[in-house]
């Protein structure tokens, strides 16, 4: 059986590969890719493998971008640290998840079934469940931020959020108003709590919010200047690597990003 695997955690990868190999020496892992750009470039070039494992959160986005940029007719085995009861409604013999850390004997049962249920998989319902799922996902994303500022407690809406960025040890937020607020946190952590759709992550300092984009400039070495509809004490520059991502996220395409 050729599988696929999908994780930007090589270890885990790594692992999941030596367990498939151990159970079935016909197994054969055809690829491991560990982001949403390199699994959609693969998929595109490929016929599709009998069976997709899967991480949910990659390192440059959500893996449901993938599946809506790409027709895919393979089982999938979700690999995640969600809730189990946040996924259950949504395994199907065409969508299955395992919850890490993932075992051997995971692996086998999630194998198993999926082989008594070969005969009945069918591609609609896997883009079905995959929809559901990916709705169910962007629905987890924060509404509001929590702030401190002088002993209260102020919730701020992220449609209100301009940008964020990383100001020595805490994040500055500066809202499309000019409101400025301070908190502890990361912005590692809060791009995971900001919906790709809406959020970008420019560079290592700063997230921005597409509502507070004012235009975008050409930089040298083929980079871009992002300018805000707010004041921002430096200028925020898109990477030559980032750039064309950057610029098909503003036209509302999938990216890799995230």
């Amino acid at each position: 059986m050729k599988i696929l695997i999908i994780e930007d955690e090589i270890n885990s990868a790594k692992e999941l590969e030596r367990i498939l190999v151990k159970l079935d020496i016909q197994n054969e892992v055809t690829a491991i890719l560990d982001s949403v750009k390199a699994s959609i470039e693969y998929l595109q070039q490929h016929d599709s493998p009998d069976l997709i494992f899967s991480d949910i959160q990659l390192a440059d986005g959500m893996c449901f971008e993938i599946y809506s940029e790409v027709t895919v007719n393979s089982p999938i085995v979700f690999c995640t640290a969600y809730d189990e009861y946040m996924l259950d409604a949504f395994e199907t013999n065409a969508v299955s998840y395992l919850l890490k850390p993932i075992t051997e004997l995971m692996v086998e049962k999630a194998l198993g079934k999926l082989k008594r249920l070969k005969s009945a998989f069918e591609p609609a319902i896997l883009k079905r469940s995959i929809d559901r799922l990916s709705e169910k996902f962007k629905a987890s994303y924060k509404k509001s931020i929590l702030v401190e500022q002088r002993e209260k407690i102020i919730p701020i809406s992220v449609h209100d959020i301009a940008c964020l960025f990383l100001e020595n040890t805490v994040i500055r937020i500066i809202t499309l108003t000019s409101q400025q607020y301070f908190m502890a946190s990361t912005l590692d952590e809060l791009e995971r709590m900001l919906d790709p759709e809406s959020f970008y992550r420019a560079n290592r300092q700063y997230i921005i919010n597409r509502l507070s984009i004012a235009n975008i400039e050409r930089f040298f070495s083929r980079k871009l200047i992002c300018r805000l509809t707010v004041e921002t004490p430096e200028t925020i520059v898109v990477s030559k690597a980032n750039s064309s991502d950057f610029l098909r996220w503003l036209e509302g395409g999938t990216t890799k990003n995230r």
